[in-house]
């Protein structure tokens, strides 16, 4: 059983009030290579990078728990897990983004796969984060809104952005997810993460779309509290230290 005082949600949580941003380096199983997982490993480590999410919209081997064991063996960087189904769950992480799509209408993401993952979910050690999981269009279609079935809420709709997130707050959601998805043209503008930080209380992720210092220091300015990368590093590892100053120093 995970203290509250030491929990992640908790470290979060605080460091929302005490206006300190985090940089979490998103890893999809499917897509790194071990020889390009080790590199980002150590860049990360260097870094000061703060949570690694692992997971992606498919995971179609069994690379999971492999890169799960590869980063605990090599660092103590908490890995969360950032799930695309009820199947890609593992004991190995740290926390778990229990995610519930708020932003469309599919009812197996809604609530239908929790029920499913529920009775693993309570036995596990893993600390649970429930998480309103909101798509904001990034100009394409990306691979989570023709899986997940759902219309992304358009980038210059902020009211419906904040409303949603003003909803899941009021769910008792503890975190609230922006994201844009992997592969996005567009990233979050931020005039819509402005408008949704500050209607809402709880930690703000924001994810999709981000490739430079300049965009990630942006939307720490405009109200993130935690910014999410992986397609660009994936791309150029060497993004990570420049990424992370941006988000830990502005």
């Amino acid at each position: 059983m995970i203290s509250e005082q030491h929990s992640l949600l908790s470290n979060l949580k605080a460091a929302k009030v005490a206006n300190e941003k985090r940089f979490a380096v998103l890893i999809d199983p499917d897509k790194l290579r071990t020889t390009r997982l080790e590199e980002v490993v150590e860049r990360s480590m260097d870094a000061g990078v703060d949570y690694f999410f692992i997971g992606g919209s498919l995971i179609v081997n069994n690379m999971l728990d492999q890169v799960l064991e590869g980063i605990k063996k090599r660092c103590d960087i908490p890995l969360v897990l950032f799930p695309g189904s009820s199947f890609q769950l593992s004991y190995r992480a740290d926390a778990l983004l229990f995610l519930s799509l708020i932003s469309g209408r599919n009812p197996e993401l809604l609530i239908g796969n929790h029920v499913i993952a529920a009775p693993y979910l309570k036995i596990s050690p893993l600390e649970i984060m429930s998480c309103g999981y909101m798509l904001v269009d990034g100009g394409t279609q990306t691979t989570v809104s023709y899986m997940s079935n759902t219309t992304p809420i358009p980038a210059n709709k902020a009211d419906i952005a904040m409303c949603t997130a003003v909803a899941g707050e009021m769910l008792g959601l503890k975190l609230m997810y922006l994201d844009a998805g992997s592969g996005a043209k567009h990233p979050i503008p931020t005039e819509l993460i402005e408008s949704v930080s500050s209607a809402i209380e709880v930690p703000l992720i924001i994810g999709g779309g981000i490739r430079t210092p300049e965009k990630a220091r942006a939307n720490v300015e405009a109200g993130a509290d935690v910014i999410v990368v992986g397609d660009a590093i994936e791309s150029d590892p060497n993004l990570i230290k420049e990424l992370s100053a941006a988000v830990h120093g502005w």
